[in-house]
This record gives C-alpha cells, structure tokens and sequence, in this order.
C-alpha cells in the first residue's frame, strides 16, 4: 500500500496551517479547517483525508457534528480523547459567538427577532428546553430564563413557575420559546393548549403573552405569525 503524505510533507501551499496564514481563514474548507484542529492523521489516511471522513459521515453538516459527543467523535480511527475535545471545544465556541452576536437584539419587534435569540441556543439541541423572554412596556428584553428541560420529546412548562419568574422581573410582557429536536416545526396538542392556558392567565395578571416560538434546527413556528395566539 502507497503511504500517505503527512501535512508536513505536502508542498507548503497545500498545508492548511500555512494555506490559513497565507491566504486566509476563509480560503480553507470545513476539512481543512478540521485538520488544523486535529493536527495530525493516520499511517492510512492525512488529517485532510479523516477530517473528509468524518464529515461524510455527518453529512458534511456542522450542526450534525455539533451534536456529537466525546464518545461519538472517538469512535473514528484516528481521533483520540484529546482530538475530540478539541473538535468539540471549536464547535462550542462557534455556537456561542452566534449565540454572542445575537444577543444585541434589544427590542422585539417580529417572531424574527426571537428566533435569532434563540436558533443558536436551542437549535441543534438533541433535548427540549423551555424558555421565556421578558419584555418591557416597549418590547425591550429585560431577560430571558430557561424554565424546564425534558427529553427528545417533550419538556413541561410550569405555568405558576412561568408568571412567578415575569412577575419577579417586572415584566410587562412575555414571548414563548422552546424547540422541537425531531426537526417538526408544527405545535402539538399539548403545545397549543399550554399556549391558551398562559395567554389566558396572563390576561388575567395584566402581562402580555406575545408569542410561543417553536425552535428547529433549520426553521420555526410562530404562534402569532400563525394566528394561534
């Protein structure tokens, strides 16, 4: 069998390390991308090559990679504890800079404007989680609180927990916001009754329930938008 060239012996414009500094982060692939975190390969295949692999075998989606864990990303040959980690901690910190540059949203003015506050939070999730934004008289966030996480299938959403938390804020009015892992933006039974429940209960304590936003990995539901709300 042919041995393969290691990073080190390719010629310098091919290296991805050198190909970063030399033309820029955005030249490089996923791939070469992944290489660099993972520094080296395998006596069969270059980092090039298994960074290839593994991608293939998500689909070449980084969100789907995301999603996998310390034990997953070992199962590859060539990818040891240390690699994995390194893979895991980048993936991490892309989702939090989203997260980051989101977060400057200040004032709500449509069911966009949730779901950029919250894609990078729940999107690629594998669990439900439940949340809330608190809003001011004008819109504007005063906060935001996770409430519940549950399963692969559902969460439960305490309303008492729920108008306790607005009422602790001083909230005039409240959106809101949980993902569905399946990838199905339509609401379920339970989620459009629990939604009826707290728009009527918050008419009752004077704080506004504007929206119930349901998150995917690639698109949402607007209960307002919608007409269901």
């Amino acid at each position: 069998m042919e041995q393969k060239l290691s990073i080190k012996t390719w010629a310098e414009e091919d290296r991805p390390r050198e190909k970063l500094i030399l033309k820029g982060k955005h030249s490089l692939s996923d791939a070469e991308l992944i290489a660099i975190l993972i520094s080296s390969g395998t006596p069969e295949e270059t980092a090039v090559e298994l960074a290839r692999r593994i991608l293939n075998d998500c689909g070449n989606d980084l969100l789907q990679l995301s999603r996998m864990n310390i034990a997953e990303l070992m199962k590859f040959k060539g990818i040891g504890e240390a690699k994995a980690v390194s893979i895991s901690a980048a993936l991490e910190l892309g989702r939090r800079r989203s997260e980051s540059s989101q977060d400057k949203v200040e004032k709500i003015s449509s069911s966009k404007d949730v779901v950029s506050i919250f894609q990078p939070l729940l999107g690629d999730l594998l669990h439900e989680e439940f949340w809330i934004l608190f809003l001011n008289r004008a819109n504007r966030i005063i906060g935001k609180q996770q409430i519940s996480m549950g399963g692969m299938s559902g969460t439960v959403a305490d309303p008492r927990m729920i108008f306790k938390s607005a009422l602790d804020k001083k909230a005039l009015a409240i959106i809101l916001c949980h993902n569905h892992p399946s990838g199905n933006t339509q609401p379920s039974e339970a989620d459009l009754s629990l939604t009826k429940s707290l728009h009527s209960a918050g008419k009752i304590l004077e704080i506004a329930v504007l929206d119930h936003v349901i998150i995917t990995q690639s698109g949402f539901y607007s209960f307002a938008d919608e007409g269901n709300i």
